[in-house]
């Protein structure tokens, strides 16, 4: 491809509402432009770098033994009342009717409708295992769409489902894919940890996250260094203190604490360190009567593992100030256990803790001096808070530490899920009529490009890895309209690399060098040569690296073959 042929839009500032790395530097890039809140066009520039992607995805997709297929965007809402997912979805499903006043859902996912395929298809055991898989538009209708293709609503998702006779054979698969997706991820040359995850409002047991490793990533994954394991902050379980609960040793005490609404605030007012206090959290239960959560004052509620409990309303709702005042007597900041008649939680450090300070249900009003058992009964205790650096690791190897990170991969074990509501069965080899065991398995294309750019960028532009690059390598010659001599060393390059497989622009714009380089550094190509008049009078060109600081001087007689050398 030559420059003068490609569409090239580069910008020298980023748009105003252009808020993290990835966003900025594909809008400067040219590589995808804003259409509305969430919807992006994706320009040539960007596009290619999708295309390689989809074309890694695909491979190895296809080497895992999974067959493609494309579903349509636009689906029946009846499929998505069959399993209950039409009410319960939400307002990130996009539900409209067409001129026959008949419902359908633009996909956020397909997992209804290939169901739906394989209930009509596959009658017995025989016919299975089956893995289908699209490459295909989706949309979600984000509340407040941002971080450029990080969090748009309409985006390009690869969507995997397999059916099965057993559980084990689900399971087999699952390690199948979850061995697929490490190697997608290796070959696009990103740097990524696969971590334990909740199944969210996809359902099922069992799930896997794939994050490319990235300190401007959403999600906080807890790891531990001296093992394998790793888990999203949500999912990742915070192990009880090893040490016994000490003895009380400090008598309940009431004390004043005007203003005092935060621990930050209690513990500055005391003069105690916010590990000695115990926060209440109160959320709704399944009839309607609050539910008291307790946490150490440093720690922070985990909203998923909360709730799981039992007896509380999930998705978890936190109770109003209102129904908070008629239950306690007091407005939230005094909140405490003792008196309380209602269900109680607390977490496992808060099992593990002895005089602490809690609120005393009086505004303004606080015990010192509190301990299980002997002030309040002893609450139920749960693991319900996030684990933090320094926690020991739940597989007894070493403690966890905490880094940041983008998903852009989800497996998922969703067993009987939708098959079960959407009768989805076959006969099996005793003659009897059974339910398919479900997987699914995502990944998001179009969010790997931003991801790819969160983990590696400069202050010039974008670096891509050379096998999602938009092109591998680019030309530069200097003086484009001036110099045969550089046309031609630089034009019979440009047609060598390309009978060899390089994927290569030649960038014959005739611009000022400066401008050049510019470009193609903030468009993020990883490998660069420059021809010159100069350098061609001494039988010369230089090659230089993304990455590299200096440029690398090569013989002009023989690049073609020393560059391929160098890619190699």
């Amino acid at each position: 491809m030559r420059a003068s042929q490609f569409y090239l839009s580069t910008l020298k500032e980023a748009p105003t509402d252009a808020e993290i790395v990835s966003h900025k530097l594909m809008m400067r890039a040219g590589m995808i432009k804003k259409l509305s809140a969430g919807i992006y066009n994706y320009m040539p520039m960007g596009l290619r770098v999708i295309r390689k992607i989809e074309a890694i995805v695909r491979e190895e997709m296809n080497r895992a033994g999974a067959v493609e297929l494309s579903m349509p965007i636009v689906q029946p809402a009846e499929l998505w009342q069959e399993t209950g997912r039409f009410d319960k979805m939400g307002d990130e499903l996009l539900r409209f009717k067409d001129r026959h006043e008949r419902d359908f859902v633009v996909q956020p996912t397909s997992e209804e409708v290939i169901t739906d395929i394989v209930r009509q298809d596959v009658r017995s055991y025989r016919q299975l295992p089956r893995n289908l898989y699209q490459i295909q538009t989706k949309f979600r209708d984000e509340r407040r769409p941002r971080f450029g293709i990080m969090r748009g609503r309409e985006f390009t998702m690869k969507d995997a489902y397999s059916f099965h006779v057993s559980f084990e054979d689900l399971q087999r698969e699952y390690r199948n894919m979850y061995d697929t997706y490490s190697r997608i991820f290796t070959r696009l040359g990103l740097q990524f940890r696969a971590v334990a995850a909740d199944t969210g409002a996809i359902g099922g047991i069992g799930s896997h996250e794939f994050h490319v490793i990235a300190e401007t990533g959403e999600d906080a994954i807890a790891y531990s260094p001296d093992s394998n394991f790793a888990a999203n902050v949500e999912l990742a379980e915070a192990v009880a203190p090893a040490s016994p609960r000490p003895a009380p040793s400090a008598e309940l005490t009431k004390v004043h604490t005007p203003g005092a609404k935060t621990i930050e605030q209690l513990a500055t007012f005391l003069k105690i360190d916010a590990r000695l206090t115990v926060k209440s959290v109160i959320v709704e239960g399944e009839d309607g009567k609050p539910v008291l959560l307790l946490l150490r004052g440093d720690h922070e509620l985990n909203e998923i593992k909360a709730a799981k409990l039992p007896g509380v309303f999930s998705p978890l709702r936190f109770a109003t100030p209102a129904s908070i005042r008629e239950a306690f007597g007091a407005d939230p900041g005094s909140i405490g256990p003792i008196g309380f008649k209602g269900q109680i939680y607390m977490d496992r450090t808060v099992a593990s803790m002895a005089d602490f300070v809690i609120g005393a249900n009086e505004n303004d009003q606080h015990y010192t001096g509190a301990n299980l058992g002997r002030d309040f009964p002893e609450p139920e205790a749960a693991d319900i808070r996030n684990a933090v650096a320094g926690d020991a690791s739940p597989d007894g190897k070493g403690v966890l530490a905490i880094c940041r990170g983008i998903e852009v991969g989800h497996i998922f074990q969703l067993r009987k899920r939708y098959s079960e509501a959407m009768g989805c069965k076959f006969i099996g080899e005793d003659g009897k009529e059974q339910v398919m065991e479900m997987g699914c398995y995502g990944i998001g294309v179009t969010r790997i490009m931003g991801a790819a750019i969160e983990q590696n960028f400069d202050e010039r532009g974008i670096i891509w890895p050379d096998a999602i690059a938009p092109f591998r390598m680019v030309i530069c010659p200097m003086g484009w309209s001036r110099s045969e001599a550089v046309r031609d060393t630089a034009t019979a390059l440009y047609e060598s690399l390309k009978s060899a497989g390089i994927d290569v622009i030649l960038d014959d714009r005739d611009e000022r060098p400066g401008v050049m380089f510019a470009d193609w550094e903030l468009i993020g190509v990883p490998h660069r040569v420059v021809i010159g008049d100069r350098g061609l009078k001494e039988g010369q060109i230089e090659y230089q690296g993304r990455r590299q600081s200096e440029a690398t001087r090569l013989p002009a007689e023989g690049a073609a073959e020393a560059l391929l050398a160098l890619l190699k």
